[in-house]
């Protein structure tokens, strides 16, 4: 039997949602993340109990027969996509194939599994990035980017990132250079020590506006002004709208906001979807993929079929995005959110499409749905990565809607929230994934 950092070579057998290879050794199983099936790994043990054993990739050894040259340089050293050396149609089909695997072993039967939809761009798909400070190495060059595989402070510089738009790189290698050249610290969670901690780059597909806020510590005050004036100077595609300081000294390695102030321009950007405009601010959740957004919501409209003189409840609304799209083909629209800026926002947005039957109510869904008076035609759910919350399902079950709509951004929360759905009356009747991530594992159903 393999001892906890022995070194072994291992045939990858099986994929596991989102992205786990499963290899055999001795007959136990021995999970990998971001490995793909076919390939044959050097792989380190990191983890043994009595059920599995778990390790980590130090080198592939052979390709599996169905990959390809990655187009990224830094793939492999960046932990932002894990399935680039995949073909993109094969892509797609791993990703389908895990979620019905998922769907089927949570029980769920007698549905219509519909084909996956492709992302309409397979590149520069992403209107949001965080690029967090670190280092080149430890103690080493000061760098801005995406984590290193398996290192904690250590970043890749992603300059041929290919899944945004070069607007994004042009932006953080400016940032990058002004604070290498005025050897400003990075913010180093573990010592509580440094200032630069993120910066955040949002850029509308559809319009082109791009927001950028930097976020640091309080531990330096510094004036930004020149930094901005560098930013208004950079040879954009798209247009600069604003440039934000967002002051957060929370322990966690999170992007959250103490105090923001606008050091330029204006705290939103404008995008558009389905012909309807949205004013997004710096802390608002948005798709981070509006071409696919597009499609998604979409399929939300297909599998919602006629909605005329209906009430229909949007449950982790957000923005109210999915809540405006059926707006103007159904009664009424009464969303939930728990981030009030982004119920604010919501409520701007349906004022600025014109849209008079939109309600959008701040909290959270499990205290909230207690206050709704009205019964509902039709539910939309959304909710974040860890699903629906068990108390609140049972209140969404008792509202007794003919129909729901569940859109689901993490596969496995949604298989066992649908197993209670199952289990309490309801039949699942169609299902259909829609690629928002590409060369990433996650997919949004």
């Amino acid at each position: 039997m393999p001892k906890k950092n022995q070194i072994i070579d291992l045939i990858v057998e099986d994929i596991i949602f989102p992205n786990k290879g499963i290899a055999y050794i001795d007959g136990k199983k021995v999970i990998i993340k971001n490995a793909i099936k076919g390939q044959k790994v050097r792989a380190k043990i990191t983890r043994k109990r009595k059920d599995k054993i778990e390790a980590t990739i130090l080198e592939v050894l052979e390709r599996s027969p169905i990959e390809k040259q990655a187009s990224c340089p830094h793939f492999g050293l960046c932990g932002g996509c894990s399935y680039q050396t995949l073909p993109y149609k094969e892509q797609l089909k791993l990703k389908e194939g895990l979620v019905k695997k998922l769907l089927d072993n949570a029980g769920i039967e007698g549905y219509d599994f519909l084909d996956i939809l492709p992302s309409p761009s397979e590149y520069n798909y992403r209107n949001k990035m965080e690029f967090s400070f670190g280092d080149v190495e430890k103690d080493g060059e000061l760098a801005l980017g995406m984590h290193k595989v398996g290192a904690y402070y250590e970043m890749v510089t992603v300059e041929g990132c290919q899944i945004v738009h070069e607007d994004f790189i042009k932006i953080m290698m400016t940032v990058l250079k002004y604070f290498r050249k005025r050897k400003i610290p990075f913010y180093h969670t573990r010592r509580h020590e440094g200032y630069l901690r993120h910066l955040v780059v949002r850029r509308s597909q559809k319009l082109g506006e791009i927001l950028v806020n930097l976020v640091t510590s309080s531990q330096m005050d510094l004036d930004l002004t020149d930094l901005a004036e560098e930013l208004k100077q950079v040879k954009l595609e798209g247009e600069l709208k604003g440039f934000l300081h967002t002051i957060n000294d929370s322990l966690a390695d999170v992007v959250q906001s103490d105090e923001t102030k606008v050091i330029y321009g204006q705290d939103y950007f404008m995008e558009e979807l389905l012909g309807l405009k949205f004013k997004i601010s710096a802390f608002s959740f948005f798709q981070t993929n509006s071409l696919g957004a597009e499609r998604l919501y979409s399929v939300v409209r297909e599998f919602a079929g006629s909605t005329k003189d209906k009430i229909i409840f949007d449950l982790y609304c957000g923005t109210g995005t999915i809540a405006q799209i059926m707006a103007d083909v159904s009664k009424k629209i009464i969303g939930i959110e728990i981030v009030e800026e982004a119920v604010q926002a919501a409520k701007e947005n349906a004022k600025l499409n014109g849209l008079d039957n939109c309600e959008f109510i701040a909290g959270d869904v499990l205290a909230k749905v207690d206050e709704l008076k009205e019964k509902p035609d039709l539910i939309i759910l959304d909710p974040p990565r860890d699903g629906i919350h068990p108390k609140a399902i049972d209140k969404i079950i008792d509202f007794g809607a003919k129909q729901i709509i569940y859109v689901s951004c993490k596969p496995t929360s949604l298989a066992r929230d649908l197993k209670v759905f199952v289990e309490k009356g309801y039949k699942v009747e169609k299902v259909r994934c829609v690629d928002m991530f590409p060369h990433t594992p996650h997919v949004e159903c």
